[in-house]
């Protein structure tokens, strides 16, 4: 599965902090102010190129690394910091990833659990969303006890999620302009105003801290709904934001050319479902190409879509969708399946291309940066908002009702039976966006069940003789709270986290779909072990074994622009630190 205009928190002692945080973070710092840190701060750091290659695996380095199929990221790594022990935001899904990626924080501060979640404290929207999110107009009473509502933050708020700009008016490719506000989820507390992706984030994130600063920033990303990497405010912290919808139909792209020399200037898979782009090997390449041109045109001093001139961003960067495309798709259209060939990450053809289809990009990129004469001066963070699992793709197991296979259920629809999840989130509502469920089961419950008696359901239905759900590990309670906020509704309790987290046996997924063979969202090892490389030509080559965190990309990004980590609310919060190995003050240059 894959706001309010305020920066939401959770009430009680934890909102006390967070509103103290925010006082701290843009009032402690002594350090240069805008529009003079990029000349004065004493790093020779001016750009960050942040870079997601979603679903890729530390093992997927090695691996073409020995293979000599990924020839710039390995170049790269020759003057680079390479974390062998990197680990992805819990939940291992695209919008707690990518939060974490640009907060230095982890759901825990950031409150954003999935793409599709659960909001106690919030009511529905006033327009039923694109994906099913039931609209209820009349049901917001300012300043009211909220009913809880399902939360969506993907293509479902698109104006037309069917078209490639989203819907935005004639003449925009897309960006903020192509969300529907009436698809938004409202807020009762703040008078039943819609709540914008950037203040559905309760944390500030690196776009904040380096616009305020005085440094241009841009994004590209999957969806207009992604704008949230903006953070509290109006939206406009990133300068320059570019969100093709990647669940749009699929069209033709004259004069775009991937790197790899495949032109898109006429659609080049038709036998595939064209609905959306990620139902193709190939498709998905011209699509991720529409991003790639986009920062080759900020390298090169213009906007996005190369119309107008602009600065040369101090932070900007995009998300690859080929190579998770590639670990999971079977498309069946023309008999080519996915994944990997072995346990040790072998790609199969139809991966190693969409690897090798990143690299080619990021390589042009890099030439680009060298022709403008920019690339000493810019750190390169190649990182995954996830990863992607099983890695061993023969022990993937889907929910089937085929006789004789494992997996006929999953925990939602086992409690849903019991009457125990709110209508928004029941696999039974026929027109409903469904649960929260991948290869991670996420459960909020409504009043009728308590959590204790929802554990005991779920082990006694599915026990460890004939796991009918795969259920692996069920978290509750106090164990919950080692990951999460206690769940509840202030002042108790915070309204976002879910009462009960199961994760499945490795290579059990429960999106039931036919046309995959991995998923991502769970705790498990395929699911959060990413690449995360640090590369400038003044870093010395060396390899990390420690564990670390792709939220710690943040505060160093801020370190190497010369800010102090500690403006981000995330790493105040949760004391997170600049990665390791790693410095940039010119006299520990190499």
């Amino acid at each position: 599965m894959s706001r309010s205009q305020r920066n939401r928190c959770f009430i009680g002692a934890a909102a006390g902090i967070l509103l103290l945080a925010s006082t701290v973070a843009y009032n402690s710092y002594a350090g240069p102010q805008r529009n003079d840190f990029l000349d004065d701060h004493g790093n020779h750091i001016r750009h960050v190129l942040l870079i997601s290659i979603d679903g890729m695996h530390a093992v997927d380095f090695i691996n073409c690394g020995k293979g000599g199929y990924c020839p710039s990221l390995t170049a790269l790594a020759n003057t680079g910091v390479n974390y062998l022990n990197s680990s992805t935001s819990k939940p291992s899904d695209s919008f707690p990833g990518l939060m974490a990626l640009v907060t230095g924080g982890s759901p825990r501060t950031y409150g954003a659990f999935y793409d599709v979640a659960y909001d106690r404290s919030l009511d529905p929207p006033a327009l039923t969303t694109g994906n099913g999110v039931a609209g209820a107009p009349g049901l917001c009473t300012p300043y009211s006890a909220p009913s809880g509502t399902t939360t969506e933050f993907d293509e479902g708020i698109d104006i037309d999620q069917t078209q490639l700009n989203g819907g935005a008016p004639a003449g925009v490719d897309g960006g903020i302009s192509s969300i529907d506000y009436r698809k938004l989820e409202r807020d009762p507390a703040r008078g039943c105003a819609p709540v914008y992706p950037w203040n559905f984030v309760r944390t500030n994130t690196i776009f904040g801290v380096i616009h305020a600063a005085g440094g241009y920033t841009a994004w590209s990303d999957k969806h207009p709904s992604y704008s949230s990497v903006s953070g509290p405010g109006n939206g406009t912290n990133v300068d320059d934001y570019y969100s093709p919808e990647i669940n749009s139909n699929v069209v033709a792209l004259p004069g775009v050319t991937t790197p790899l020399g495949l032109s898109c200037t006429t659609i080049p898979d038709t036998t595939a479902d064209l609905t959306a782009w990620t139902n193709s090997f190939a498709n998905i390449q011209c699509y991720d190409s529409l991003k790639v041109n986009a920062i080759l045109n900020e390298i090169n001093g213009w906007n996005h879509n190369g119309k107008s001139r602009a600065p040369r961003p101090a932070i900007f960067g995009m998300n690859f969708q080929a190579v998770s495309v590639g670990q999971k798709l079977i498309e069946k259209s023309i008999h080519v399946t996915g994944g990997y060939q072995d346990s040790i990450g072998t790609p199969t053809p139809a991966l190693l291309e969409e690897i090798q289809f990143a690299d080619a990009s990021i390589g042009a990129m890099v030439v680009a940066l060298k022709n403008n004469g920019i690339y000493d001066s810019t750190l390169i963070v190649i990182s995954a908002k996830h990863g992607q699992s099983p890695v061993d793709s023969a022990r993937y197991l889907g929910i089937s009702n085929s006789t004789g296979d494992p997996i006929t259920t999953s925990p939602a629809t086992i409690l849903d039976g019991a009457g125990c999840l709110p209508y928004s989130e029941s696999p039974s509502n026929p027109t409903g966006i469904g649960p929260t469920e991948d290869d991670v089961s996420l459960i909020w419950l409504n009043s009728s069940c308590t959590t204790a008696n929802a554990v005991s359901l779920l082990r006694s239905t599915s026990p460890t003789t004939n796991n009918i759900a795969g259920i692996g590990e069920i978290f509750s309670g106090p164990i919950l709270t080692t990951y999460f906020n206690a769940p509840g509704v202030p002042p108790t309790g915070d309204p976002r986290t879910p009462d009960i987290v199961v994760t499945p046996n490795i290579g059990v997924t429960y999106s039931g779909s036919g046309k995959k063979l991995a998923e991502h969202g769970g705790f498990s090892r395929d699911d959060t072990n990413v690449i995360l490389l640090v590369a400038n030509p003044r870093l010395e080559a060396k390899t990390v074994t420690t564990a670390v965190q792709t939220a710690q990309i943040g505060p160093t990004i801020l370190e190497a622009l010369g800010l102090d980590p500690n403006q981000l609310q995330g790493v105040q919060l949760e004391h997170t630190q600049v990665l390791p190995a790693v410095q940039f003050n010119s006299d520990n240059d190499r």
